[in-house]
C-alpha cells in the first residue's frame, strides 16, 4: 500500500506548509496534494522526487519582523 499521502500530511502538518506550498516546492506543481487526494498517481520517479524532497527539507530562517533587523 502507497503510503505517500499520508507521509505528504504528515509532512505538511509538522512543517506548517499548506497543500499548495508543499507542492509548489516539492514539484513546482501547487495542485498536487488536492490532485492525489482526488486519485492522482504518480510515475515511481515522481514520488522518489517527493520523498527526496521531504528527507531533505530544511525550511528558510523566518525573516526578522520590520524594526528587528540589528537588534
Amino acid at each position: 500500500m502507497d503510503t505517500l499521502l499520508p507521509d505528504i500530511e504528515a509532512f505538511r502538518s509538522a512543517h506548517g506548509l499548506s497543500e499548495w506550498k508543499f507542492g509548489d516546492l516539492a514539484l513546482g506543481d501547487r495542485h498536487l496534494v488536492r490532485q492525489l487526494r482526488n486519485g492522482r498517481e504518480l510515475r515511481r520517479n515522481t514520488t522518489a522526487r517527493v520523498r527526496q524532497f521531504m528527507a531533505t527539507y530544511a525550511p528558510s530562517p523566518p525573516r526578522p519582523q520590520r524594526g528587528e533587523a540589528g537588534r
